[in-house]
């Protein structure tokens, strides 16, 4: 298609855009359909398409994760825990809680681990993410071979009727013509009743070819997608398909396909992606290396604050006796110690925490135990940072990565074997439907002489028949003959039509 004529079906597409919306709806049925039209409503609609382009997004994703996968990956948590009060034995030893705890903590980790693998990896889900698009693009050309030729399926299913239309009215005046023959006495009965065999036959015949376009158009929008609604009778499809030799070289022909045939270049990308797939095999033959570290912290808060000031009060009372016990002795010495005051200390309370009266914790100490308890949840206390690198190189896995070698590298092969055979084949539909091309022009052309010599004869069997000198067996045969030579010549050139359509669809882009 020349890109003056797909500047055009795009304008004709913009404009006719309100007109689709009807149908998308599945209410009414647009009253003209162009090809860009409905090649628009398949992409849109089609459900066999939909599915293919569901594909795209895990391979587009598998891409990013490979990628990401040359980064570091860092994880982060949290969590919070109670313990109740009471005792526990730990290795034989005993301890004892005696106020529930409340707990919370955090960790933040990171790790990098570099090998070849990842790089390959990454390498390889590249390719087969341009093979999920080639697929894609393989249903859209499968799509428009479709819908393309059940659009040119409903313009000969179309034409049929015209044909068969057109015998209905030759059929009628010549039904009219052998009732006034008959009644002046030129013809007999049997002459108006083979005419009025004739004329039903023809009506059948129209009958049944507006059943065959009916049938044509619902099939027609079955692979567009959409549904038909009102008004399918009614549905004129408006692209024009004129009988115009088209040239081809089979030289040219294979060097668009290998470009642009999407199976081919499925293919090929997956040949790359199994060749990088025998490469991450024989990575793991590598050393790799594994970074990692890590920050956390914690907090332990006492639900009950008193049984620290309890445990607090009951070992500075123990230093005060003990204080003052020490002093006992020192005072009792017969020479004087020589630290300042006779390493005497004047006020135990004082030294131990105590409060004057000695049975109570200092006011500001007692405070300090209460805010020192009131951690939970974020009051965290950080642990040192932790950093580990480590290098490992596999010697021995019972020949296991050797395993994975052979599998890839006949995996390798099965890809390159499937790409040539693909080859092959497309290079025999290229000759195959090139031929098809050539033949069904020659048909179309020879089928439209044979039309011309038809109607010449009908027309000669016509005027025999009006002056006496023929038989309306004659006419009748005449326009059978005009019929079927119509008939043959809607076919070929349709035929035609479909042969470059097929032909297209084994290139991968449009010819004309």
């Amino acid at each position: 298609m020349s890109s003056r004529r797909a500047a055009r079906a795009l304008l004709v597409l913009l404009a006719s855009a309100p007109a689709l919306l009807p149908a998308q709806g599945a209410s009414t049925t647009p009253r003209q359909l162009s090809l860009p039209q409905a090649l628009e409503l398949a992409r849109k609609n089609s459900p066999s398409y939909r599915q293919s382009l569901n594909d795209s997004d895990p391979a587009a994703a598998a891409v990013r994760s490979a990628n990401w996968a040359l980064l570091p990956t860092v994880g982060a948590g949290t969590g919070v825990s109670y313990t109740g009060s009471g005792k526990s034995t730990f290795n034989g030893t005993v301890f004892s809680q005696a106020s529930p705890t409340v707990s919370s903590n955090y960790r933040l980790s990171a790790s990098w681990e570099v090998n070849a693998r990842n790089f390959i990896g990454a390498a390889q889900s590249k390719a087969q993410l341009r093979a999920t698009e080639e697929n894609i693009t393989g249903a859209g050309v499968t799509l428009t071979q479709s819908v393309t030729s059940q659009y040119l399926t409903v313009l000969r299913a179309t034409a049929t009727v015209g044909v068969a239309r057109q015998q209905v009215l030759r059929n009628q005046d010549f039904l009219d013509l052998a009732r006034a023959r008959n009644q002046v006495g030129q013809a007999t009965i049997l002459d108006v009743r083979q005419a009025e065999v004739a004329k039903t036959r023809a009506d059948v015949q129209l009958l049944r070819a507006r059943q065959n376009e009916t049938d044509a158009k619902i099939e027609l929008f079955r692979l567009m997608g959409v549904t038909t609604g009102d008004g399918l009778d009614s549905l004129a499809l408006v692209e024009a398909f004129p009988l115009v030799e088209a040239k081809f070289d089979i030289g040219q022909l294979r060097t668009l396909a290998k470009e642009h045939n999407p199976a081919l270049r499925a293919l090929d990308a997956q040949a790359d992606a199994a060749r990088l797939g025998v490469k991450s095999a024989k990575s793991e033959f590598l050393p790799s290396l594994s970074i990692s570290t890590g920050l956390s912290g914690y907090t332990q808060q006492y639900t009950d604050a008193n049984a620290l000031l309890a445990n607090r009060l009951s070992g500075s009372l123990g230093s005060a006796a003990n204080c003052s016990f020490q002093n006992g002795i020192l005072q009792r010495l017969t020479s004087t110690h020589p630290a300042p005051n006779g390493g005497v200390i004047a006020d135990c309370n004082a030294y131990a925490g105590l409060d004057a009266t000695g049975a109570a914790l200092q006011p500001d100490i007692a405070q300090a135990i209460r805010s020192g308890n009131s951690v939970f949840p974020f009051s965290f206390t950080r642990q040192p940072v932790s950093v580990s690198a480590s290098i490992s190189l596999p010697l021995w896995d019972g020949f296991s990565r050797s395993a994975r070698v052979s599998q890839a590298r006949a995996a390798e092969d099965d890809a390159r074997e499937s790409l040539r055979a693909q080859a092959l084949a497309v290079d025999g539909q290229l000759q195959s439907r090139l031929l098809a091309v050539r033949t069904s022009w020659e048909a179309a052309r020879i089928q439209d002489l044979n039309r011309v010599a038809a109607r010449e004869q009908l027309r000669l069997a016509q005027e025999k028949y009006r002056i006496g000198n023929g038989s309306g067996l004659e006419v009748s045969d005449a326009q059978n003959a005009v019929t079927q030579a119509e008939a043959d010549y809607v076919t070929a050139v349709y035929d035609y039509h479909l042969a470059v359509v097929g032909l297209e669809a084994v290139v991968g882009r449009p010819l004309r």
